[in-house]
């Protein structure tokens, strides 16, 4: 397994579906677990120990509130950690945020957008551009991917400018 994810709660299955499908589309292997930073200390704790071991190379935390997940799994690994805040709570998703990126110097967590479709997305393509750096087939695929990326972006422009009012 390459990729480590952590949900903090079941909850936040709609941003591991996310994950999980571009690991998928990416042929790169992971596994989902769910474990909380203050629920289940020593479960996290111990995930995160073993995870070396296990020859996982990158962990995905997605957590919403306080999220302090991503922070006590960076503070327990030398793996790369990226951090998903979600949108939850009163302050919709900003204490998250500030909870995800302000980590103390030397302890960093790579931290993407807040939400589900694009923070996941973006946490799993991450994980995989670290991963490509010693593996050329997963490159390979990452330019393909940017590639389809491109095409729908112009294939959109051409249909919506034949209906534009040309002057």
């Amino acid at each position: 397994m390459e990729v480590l994810i952590f949900l903090g709660s079941a909850s936040d299955m709609e941003v591991g579906e996310e994950i999980v499908h571009i690991l998928d589309r990416m042929d790169v292997t992971y596994e989902l677990r769910i474990t909380s930073a203050h629920r289940t200390p020593e479960k996290t704790r111990s995930l995160v120990r073993t995870a070396e071991e296990e020859g996982v190379k990158v962990i995905i935390c997605c957590a919403g509130l306080s999220a302090h997940l991503a922070g006590v799994v960076a503070g327990e690994t030398l793996l790369p950690v990226i951090g998903i805040p979600l949108a939850s709570g009163p302050l919709n998703g900003l204490d998250s945020l500030l909870s995800t990126v302000n980590m103390p110097g030397g302890i960093p967590v790579a931290t993407v957008s807040i939400g589900s479709r694009a923070g996941g997305k973006n946490a799993a393509l991450l994980a995989v551009r670290i991963l490509a750096l010693s593996n050329r087939v997963l490159a390979e695929k990452l330019r393909e991917y940017k590639t389809e990326l491109a095409l729908s972006v112009e294939e959109a422009d051409r249909k919506f400018s034949k209906h534009s009012d040309h002057k």
